[in-house]
């Protein structure tokens, strides 16, 4: 087990409840996905995973072999201004920043490990582009191999195909399905596609008004 969601709720300010009482586990290799209607706590659910807000009630108990900083997270609106004239090497090697420690400069192993994203992810070839040059596509498997340079264990991506077209997503999600089937990375991701379950992930979180359900789920990879 990577870590477990016991009892956890979550809110904001004048103790506004967003989600209430909701428990479940993470395990080694396992790809959730959390889908819910818009407003059901999806994103305030990964904050409270992610340390970014405190627990109202109830706790995040992460095992020993997962550390905070060795979550590699993608959110739904980037940080990278789409105008900034910053090569894809450049913006996947700044995913290492939280294992550089106190060293200014990026060693050699971290230069490898952003170069081995590239590679994982098929863009490689596009190295030294502009990131204001690229598709949509490319920017988001861009984003997504600076995500995998933070980690080797978990994956945490909040609606990341939502501006993509039909053909940029699925190759998206068959690079997902590599991620966590070859690398045994565990991917949880927030997702707003109707029938996601049917074709990626091993588990559903479906966050409802009056609840939540926490289930297995196939992967038909026909559907894809």
């Amino acid at each position: 087990m990577l870590f477990e969601v016991n009892n956890l709720t979550l809110g904001y300010e004048k103790k506004e409840i967003v989600i209430k009482d909701i428990s479940f586990s993470v395990n080694d290799k396992d790809f959730i996905i959390i889908t819910g209607k818009n407003g059901a706590g999806k994103s305030t659910l990964i904050k409270g995973i992610l340390g970014l807000i405190k627990p109202m009630s109830g706790e995040i108990v992460f095992s020993n072999e997962l550390k905070k900083n060795m979550i590699g997270y993608m959110p739904q609106e980037t940080k990278v201004d789409a105008s900034f004239p910053a090569s894809v090497y450049e913006i996947v090697l700044s995913g290492t920043i939280n294992k550089m420690g106190k060293n200014p400069f990026y060693k050699k192993e971290l230069k490898k490990k952003a170069i081995d994203a590239l590679k994982i992810l098929n863009i490689y070839d596009i190295k030294n582009r502009s990131f204001q040059d690229l598709s949509g596509g490319q920017r988001q498997k861009t984003l997504l191999a600076r995500s995998l340079c933070a980690t080797d264990k978990l994956l945490i991506l909040d609606e990341p195909s939502n501006n993509l077209d039909q053909a940029s997503r699925e190759e998206f999600y068959l690079l997902l399905m590599k991620l966590n089937k070859e690398l045994g990375i565990t991917i949880i991701m927030i997702s707003h596609d109707q029938d996601i379950d049917r074709v990626l992930g091993t588990k559903q979180l479906i966050i409802k008004d009056n609840g939540y359900e926490f289930k297995d789920i196939e992967v038909e990879e026909d559907d894809l």
